[in-house]
């Protein structure tokens, strides 16, 4: 086989791919701007005979999507704020502060990755209902603090930080604050980023937890009140279908506004950690 033909059949597929991969969410464009009904058709119409709004006027005007919205900005911000500032600290202290047991406590660490996030959601719950938590968006955001997952992101990229960096700050008069904050904080920049994503997308996307500690309504996050309204507009496909537009579209542009950051986070930390 010639090279050339072998770069054309590996392209030919990786277009493939990609068409198949994108096929759902070009087609969920698609039908939300249909018409009422007209998604319903045998066979399903691939475009919108007469494109219209109408079904973002509906989700906005009517089923309260722009409150949902705003509380999962807030909490998905509020929860990737919090977590870069938690992960990074700890993630740096195991990677570069002395003190008793640090490998003993961070092997624990590790350990607790193969427990699934799903059997302590009832401890939590019952954690957080003692502190008068349950129902209030301090809860949703309380599991997506801190992570192992994220402090150890943090300590293997951060372990490629210079010892004789550090020392020469300690020697000229430098605290420990202003060392992590001027001088650690913007070498970590680019897996900064990458767990700033991975957080984000976590907390936006999370369904469970928000469905299990949030009750009321106007607390819902928009992954809770899109299925809540798709039970009750069962029907209205094209209704569903803007919903979701409106669900992946913020992170949609904030994946690829930061992607740079996010793969150089990736490879950087690959090879240095």
């Amino acid at each position: 086989m010639s090279p050339r033909l072998a770069k054309a059949i590996v392209n030919g597929l990786m277009i493939a791919l990609a068409v198949i991969s994108l096929a759902p969410l070009l087609w969920m464009l698609s039908v939300s701007f249909m018409q009422p009904g007209e998604a319903a058709h045998f066979p399903p119409p691939l475009l919108p005979a007469a494109p219209t709004l109408h079904n973002y006027h509906e989700l906005f005007a009517r089923a309260g999507m722009g409150r949902y919205l705003l509380n999962s900005a807030m909490i998905a911000t509020a929860a990737t704020l919090i977590a870069l500032l938690l992960n990074t600290i700890a993630g740096y202290a195991f990677a570069k502060l002395k003190f008793a047991g640090r490998e003993r406590v961070f092997r624990l660490l590790l350990a607790a990755l193969i427990i699934p996030a799903q059997v302590t959601m009832m401890p939590l719950f019952l954690m957080l209902k003692q502190m008068g938590l349950v129902n209030t968006y301090a809860g949703a955001i309380v599991p997506l603090m801190a992570s192992v997952f994220g402090i150890f992101l943090v300590r293997q990229y951060a372990r490629s930080i210079p010892d004789e960096l550090l020392e020469a700050a300690r020697i000229d008069g430098a605290s420990e604050t202003r060392i992590f904050f001027q001088i650690v904080l913007p070498v970590l920049k680019p897996i900064l980023v990458t767990l700033a994503i991975f957080v984000f997308l976590g907390a936006w996307n999370d369904f469970m937890w928000p469905l299990i500690v949030l009750s009321d309504a106007g607390h819902f996050t928009l992954p809770v009140a899109l299925a809540s309204l798709s039970r009750e507009h069962v029907q209205d496909n094209e209704m569903m279908m803007a919903g979701s537009v409106v669900t992946v579209l913020p992170v949609l542009i904030l994946f690829l506004a930061l992607q740079r950051y996010y793969l150089q986070g990736l490879l950087v930390g690959s090879v240095k950690g």
